[in-house]
C-alpha cells in the first residue's frame, strides 16, 4: 500500500482511498459539504482543500486518491498539510464565497442547531465578508408533502441529486442553469416519487431542504432522544426517536451498516404523527351492541365472564404485525395456562413453517446482498415491502450489473429486471430447467432468491415454498459460507412469532372456524367478520380494524411507548427501549396480560420485564444467525395464476400509518401525480 505523510505522521492507505479519508485516518478533521461516504464524488464545494507540499495550489482532498500522490523527488512519501496557513486561507475564502448569497436565516431556520454550514462557518470561516452585493433569490420548488424547500439557502452541493439518482434510483432531481443561476429542481414540479425521499433532508448540509411536517414544531435541544428500532416493515431499521413530553416529534435514521446503513423509508420517518391519533387510551366493554368506556376491573371481569365455561380448545389468539416478543410470549403463556395452544401469527395466510428456522429467514443477511451475483425475486416488490433493502439491491446492481429476474407483477424497482411472468407456475419451470434464467442461476457463484409474502400467501404457497427450497438445493444456493435462500417478511413481529411457534394447522381460517373466544393482540390485517360469533378481546394501541367486532377493548402501548424485543427478517434480535409513556390509561401489553392472568386465576410466572425476558431466553442481540438447512414446504403442483403482492399501498400497511395525516397526504399526492400525468401521455 502507498504511504503518505499527513501533518508529519506517516501512514499507509489503500491506493483507491480518497485523500480525505486518509487524512481522517491520520486523525485530521476535514470539513466538507458535497462529499458523502455513500454518494458519488462531485468535488464541487472545495471546502475540503488541503495543501500538497510542492503542488502549485491547494487540492480538493475528496476528489484525489492516495494512489494519485506521487512521492517527493527524494523518494519520501508525499507531504500533506491540513492545518497550514495556506489551507486556512483557502478554506476561509471558500466559506466567504458560499456565504455571498446565503441568507441570514439562522434564527428562523429549521436546520438551526443541526446545520453543517453554521458549524463550519464558525470553525473555518473568517467571521467577516468583503461582499456587499445584493443576495440572489430563488423561487421555491414543489417536492411534495414531505420536503419543505427554501432554495435561496442552497449552496449547490448536489447531495440531493446524487442520492435521488444513485441510491433511490429516481432521477427526478437535477440542476438547471449555471453558476449563480444554477437551481436544484424536480423538473416537472411534482412530488419526488421515492419511498426514500426524506433522506435528502438528512443529507442537505444547509436549510434548503427540511422536513415539512416537522417545520416550526421544535428545536433539537428541546427533544429527548432515544435510540430504537423501526417496526413499519420487517427490516428493523435502526432509528432515533426524538420526543418532547408525551409526543414523538420526529424519527431519524441511526447508523447500522448491516441493516439500514444510514437510510430509512419515508413511512419510518413520517408515520410518527399517527402515534397520537385514533388512540385507545381507556378500556371499553360492549354493552347493547355499543362499546362503552369501562374501568380496568370492569373490563377484566367482562373477560372472565366471557371465558367462563370454555375449554382450552375453544379459546384462540391472533397476534398482529407490530407486536414485540414480550407481549407475544405473554399471550402465549396466558393461553397455555387456559389450556390452549391455538395462537396464530400469519394474518395474511402465508404458508410458512416454524420447524426449520432457515425456511423463514433472510439467510443471506441484508448486507450479504452485496456479495450476490444473481438474484431471483419471487412474489415480492421489495421497493414497497422493504424500501431500504431495495436500495441495497440497487447498490449491488450498480456495482456489478448482476442479472435480476422477477416472478410476479411487473414494477419499477429502480433497477433493470428480467420479467419472467406474473405466474406462480414459473417457479416450477425454473426448477425443471425450462426457463432461461435457470442457466444463469446454475453458473452463478453466489446466487440468491428472495421469496415474498405474496408468493407464500398464494393458494399453492406451500408448494411454492417447496419449489423454492428445491431450487436452492439444485442450483447451488447452499454452500460453505453462503445460503442464498431468503424470505422477505413485511411484518415486524413475524420472525419472532414464528420463533415462538405461534402457528396452527389450517392457519387463521381454521383457527377462527370453531373458536368461541379470541384474543387479538394488535391484529388488524385480516377480515374480522368471522369474529361476530366469538367473544373477542382486542388488546392494541389504535382503534383500527380489529376493534370492529371486539367485545372488550384493552388499551395497549405503541412501539415507541414500551421496551420491546424485535426480530427482523434476518432473525436479528434488536432492543427498542421506551421513548415516551402511553397516553391515558394505556399500559404496556405484557403488563396488561399479567394483570389479567391474576383475575382469571391463571397467574403468569413473572412480575417484571427482566423476569419475563429471562423466561423468553433471547440471549444473542444484534447478530444475524446462521441456521442449518433442512427440508420444508409442501410437495404438490403449482397451479397457474397471478401473484397478489403483499404490499400495494405503501402508506397504509398498519394502524399507525393509517392514522397518520402525513401518510394520507402522501397517498393523495401520489394519486394526484398519477392522474395529472407527465404531460407526454398520448
Amino acid at each position: 500500500m502507498p504511504k503518505v505523510n499527513i501533518n508529519g505522521q506517516e501512514i499507509e492507505a489503500p491506493a483507491g482511498m480518497s485523500l480525505l479519508q486518509a487524512c481522517e485516518l491520520a486523525g485530521a478533521e476535514i470539513p466538507r459539504f458535497c462529499y458523502h461516504e455513500r454518494l458519488e464524488i462531485a468535488g464541487n464545494c472545495r471546502m475540503c482543500l488541503v495543501e500538497w507540499v510542492g503542488a502549485p495550489k491547494p487540492q480538493a482532498s475528496c476528489a484525489l486518491s492516495v494512489g494519485d500522490l506521487r512521492p517527493n523527488p527524494d523518494g519520501t512519501p508525499a507531504n500533506i498539510r491540513t492545518d497550514s496557513p495556506v489551507v486556512k486561507k483557502a478554506r476561509e475564502g471558500v466559506m466567504e464565497f458560499l456565504l455571498i448569497n446565503h441568507p441570514l436565516d439562522c434564527p428562523i431556520c429549521d436546520q438551526g442547531g443541526e446545520c453543517d454550514l453554521q458549524d463550519q462557518a464558525l470553525g473555518y470561516g473568517a467571521g467577516r465578508s468583503r461582499y456587499e452585493e445584493n443576495k440572489r433569490a430563488v423561487e421555491e420548488k414543489h417536492m411534495g408533502p414531505l420536503i419543505k424547500t427554501i432554495m435561496t439557502r442552497c449552496i449547490h452541493c448536489t447531495r440531493c441529486i446524487r442520492f435521488a439518482t444513485d441510491v433511490a434510483g429516481v432521477p427526478e432531481l437535477g440542476a438547471v442553469g449555471r453558476g449563480e443561476h444554477m437551481e436544484i429542481t424536480t423538473y416537472l414540479e411534482k412530488t419526488l416519487d421515492s419511498e426514500l425521499s426524506g433522506n435528502v433532508i438528512d443529507l442537505c448540509p444547509v436549510g434548503a431542504l427540511t422536513s415539512k411536517p416537522y417545520a416550526f414544531t421544535a428545536r433539537p435541544w428541546e427533544l429527548t432522544k432515544t435510540e430504537s428500532v423501526d417496526v413499519m416493515d420487517a427490516l428493523g431499521s435502526n432509528i432515533r426517536i426524538d420526543a418532547r413530553g408525551k409526543e414523538v416529534m420526529r424519527v431519524l435514521p441511526r447508523l447500522h451498516e448491516d441493516v439500514n446503513e444510514e437510510w430509512i423509508s419515508d413511512k419510518t420517518r413520517y408515520a410518527c404523527d399517527g402515534l397520537m391519533k385514533q388512540r385507545l387510551d381507556r378500556p371499553y366493554v360492549r354493552k347493547g351492541g355499543k362499546l362503552q368506556e369501562a374501568s380496568w376491573n370492569a373490563a377484566f371481569e367482562a373477560i372472565a365472564t366471557g371465558l367462563k365455561g370454555l375449554s382450552g380448545e375453544e379459546i384462540a389468539g391472533v397476534v398482529g404485525d407490530l407486536c414485540d416478543m414480550e407481549s407475544m410470549f405473554a399471550l402465549k403463556g396466558l393461553l397455555a395456562l387456559l389450556g390452549s395452544d391455538r395462537i396464530e401469527c400469519r394474518q395474511d395466510g402465508a404458508k410458512l413453517e416454524s420447524a426449520v428456522r432457515a425456511s423463514y429467514l433472510f439467510n443471506t443477511t441484508i448486507a450479504g446482498i452485496e456479495d450476490a451475483d444473481a438474484i431471483l425475486l419471487i412474489g415480492t416488490n421489495p421497493r414497497l415491502e422493504a424500501a431500504v433493502l431495495n436500495a441495497r439491491i440497487r447498490k449491488t446492481w450498480l456495482a456489478k450489473k448482476l442479472p435480476i429476474a422477477n416472478i410476479g407483477p411487473a414494477y419499477d424497482l429502480t433497477y433493470p429486471v428480467e420479467q419472467l411472468g406474473d405466474n406462480a407456475a414459473v417457479v416450477a419451470d425454473i426448477l425443471a430447467g425450462k426457463n432461461g434464467f435457470a442457466d444463469i442461476l446454475k453458473k452463478a457463484e453466489r446466487p440468491m432468491l428472495i421469496l415474498g409474502q405474496g408468493a407464500l400467501a398464494h393458494e399453492d404457497g406451500g408448494a411454492v415454498l417447496k419449489a423454492a427450497h428445491d431450487i436452492a438445493d439444485q442450483f447451488g444456493f447452499i454452500k460453505e459460507g453462503w445460503n442464498g435462500f431468503n424470505v422477505l417478511h413485511t411484518a415486524a413481529s413475524r420472525v419472532g412469532a414464528l420463533d415462538l411457534g405461534l402457528t396452527v394447522e389450517g392457519g387463521l381460517e381454521g383457527l377462527l372456524k370453531d373458536a368461541k373466544a379470541v384474543f387479538l393482540l394488535g391484529a388488524d390485517e385480516f377480515d374480522a367478520a368471522p369474529l361476530k360469533k366469538s367473544f373477542t378481546v382486542y388488546l392494541g394501541s389504535h382503534g383500527d380494524r380489529g376493534v370492529q367486532e371486539a367485545d372488550v377493548v384493552l388499551p395497549g402501548a405503541a412501539y415507541s411507548e414500551k421496551s420491546g424485543t424485535y426480530l427482523n427478517t434476518e432473525g436479528r434480535a434488536q432492543m427498542a427501549p421506551r421513548a415516551i409513556f402511553p397516553p391515558g390509561d394505556a399500559r404496556e401489553d405484557w403488563t396488561i396480560l399479567r394483570a389479567l392472568s391474576d383475575v382469571l386465576g391463571k397467574t403468569l410466572p413473572y412480575d417484571s420485564l427482566p423476569e419475563l425476558r429471562a423466561k423468553m431466553n433471547v440471549t444473542v442481540i444484534d447478530e444475524a444467525p446462521r441456521e442449518g438447512w433442512g427440508d420444508f414446504g409442501a410437495a404438490g403442483k403449482i397451479a397457474k395464476g397471478g401473484i397478489q403482492i403483499a404490499v400495494t399501498d405503501f402508506y397504509g400497511t398498519n394502524p399507525i400509518a393509517r392514522a397518520s395525516d402525513t401518510m394520507a397526504a402522501c397517498r393523495d399526492a401520489k394519486l394526484a401525480d398519477l392522474k395529472e400525468g407527465t404531460g407526454t401521455d398520448g
